[in-house]
């Protein structure tokens, strides 16, 4: 403890990434030492929660544990001074009603203790109600009705709708549902409500990536992939540093992607910067105010610098809660290419997915399809592009050495062949910790 505490005391003097490959060289006992004394955090292991890079070597529940007990100092300082935040709602209402009663309230309001009554109906509120009010809020949230989220191609996961000025309080609306998610956060309460990977970087702050589009616009995706891997010429392709855009209002616009981006051809050698580019606007610029409105409302309640302890996929965990896997369901529904089950590969495959916690399950199941949601019908029912899509496993050939990679809109995981049972594991996990899905965009 003391040669880290040095170190962490001379973090300002010294580089911060000194202390960074110390913690990542550690990590295993860090964490463990944490787990056993959570309070570490606020004294002398500080700098684990202060240093991006340090933050990415703490395991999800060490986070979260830090994450609830500073939310817990400030909703009890907000329940002192304001005491409960009482709300009677109409059940068949209860995204007007929410919404109403919540519009005049302080953030400081919001963090007071909820207790919730549904008009008409007996029942004092010891938690049950509320937990039903957060249940039917998240189903409402998604509702077609209100225009506010539109599903992405997974069929899963949900992002805002870029044509939400249809309703016209609806950024009043992505303020209220902002609130709503940070203050199901705050209060520990989890939500079936999951969102793309964009959005949630969107949430951290974050940039997007090229390969977070495939989700949300797969045909897109292919398109940007194929400018990628053939010389431009042969494509037949006369591109500039710009997008072309709908206005609300249904009018074309063209928008530079760099200052005078409309006057600067895309060749092969800046078409990767292109490529980043053109996908950072096609996940932001149509729902750049629906992101902002929902942040004001969320930030209210949880601030930057506190969720942003969490990686995207943590945050759905967050959110969402850890699923319940049930491993002999879904390799019950696991279709296989090139591979039989009997495969020495794939005996090591499922026997490693045995050996998984609860997190390392739930983050695989976050790789290959793209969200951490368990199918209500269990696995024979998972989702993808193409409506029911099974969990399929193909044989990667080439490299024997390398990660395992995932196509999430096929529910796809592409394994090598591995010639061990430790090798099939340290690769996995790797893959799992490094999030290497989907096509690599170099």
């Amino acid at each position: 403890g003391g040669e880290l505490r040095a170190v962490a005391e001379d973090e300002e003097s010294a580089a911060a990434s000194r202390l960074a490959s110390f913690v990542e060289r550690h990590r295993v006992l860090l964490n463990a030492l944490i787990r056993q004394n959570p309070g570490l955090l606020d004294r002398s292991l500080s700098p684990l929660v202060k240093i991006a890079r340090c933050r990415a070597a703490l395991d999800f529940d060490n986070k979260r544990a830090y994450f609830r007990q500073a939310l817990k100092r400030q909703r009890q300082a907000a329940s002192r001074r304001h005491g409960s935040l009482r709300m009677g709602v109409r059940r068949s209402m209860v995204m007007q009603d929410s919404f109403q009663q919540t519009h005049m309230r302080s953030a400081e309001e919001m963090r007071g203790r909820l207790h919730i009554t549904f008009n008409g109906e007996e029942g004092i509120d010891a938690g049950g109600l509320t937990r039903e009010w957060y249940s039917c809020l998240a189903k409402e949230i998604f509702n077609a009705g209100y225009c506010l989220f539109k599903p992405a191609s997974d069929g899963a996961t949900f992002q805002p709708n870029p044509a939400s000025g249809i309703n016209v309080d609806h950024l009043d609306y992505f303020k209220f549902v902002g609130r709503i998610i940070g203050k199901a956060i705050a209060d520990g309460q989890m939500l079936d409500a999951h969102f793309t990977r964009s959005f949630y970087k969107h949430i951290l702050g974050i940039h997007v990536e090229v390969d977070d589009l495939e989700a949300i616009d797969p045909e897109y995706y292919k398109n940007l992939k194929q400018v990628l891997e053939h010389p431009l010429d042969m494509l037949g392709l006369e591109l500039t540093f710009s997008a072309e855009t709908r206005t609300e209002w249904g009018k074309d616009q063209v928008e530079d992607l760099v200052p005078g981006g409309s006057n600067i051809a895309v060749t092969d050698e800046n078409k990767h910067e292109y490529v980043r580019l053109i996908s950072r606007h096609r996940m932001t610029t149509g729902i750049k105010s629906q992101i902002e409105a929902f942040l004001d409302g969320f930030h209210e309640l949880v601030s930057p610098d506190l969720i942003s302890l969490f990686n995207e996929k943590e945050l759905e965990l967050l959110i969402s809660g850890l699923p319940e896997i049930d491993l002999a369901d879904l390799e019950a529904n696991t279709d296989y290419n090139n591979f039989k089950a009997s495969d020495p590969q794939i005996i090591w495959f499922w026997n490693t997915m045995k050996s998984l916690n609860h997190e390392e399950k739930a983050l695989f199941l976050q790789f290959v399809t793209g969200t951490s949601k368990v199918p209500i019908e269990g696995f024979s029912n998972l989702q993808g592009m193409r409506g029911v899509q099974k969990l399929n496993i193909h044989k990667a050939f080439g490299s024997k050495g390398g990660l395992p990679q995932a196509h999430t809109c096929f529910n796809q995981l592409d394994l090598p062949e591995y010639t061990s049972e430790e090798q099939t594991r340290e690769k996995l996990l790797m893959a799992l910790r490094e999030g290497s899905e989907g096509f690599a965009f170099g």
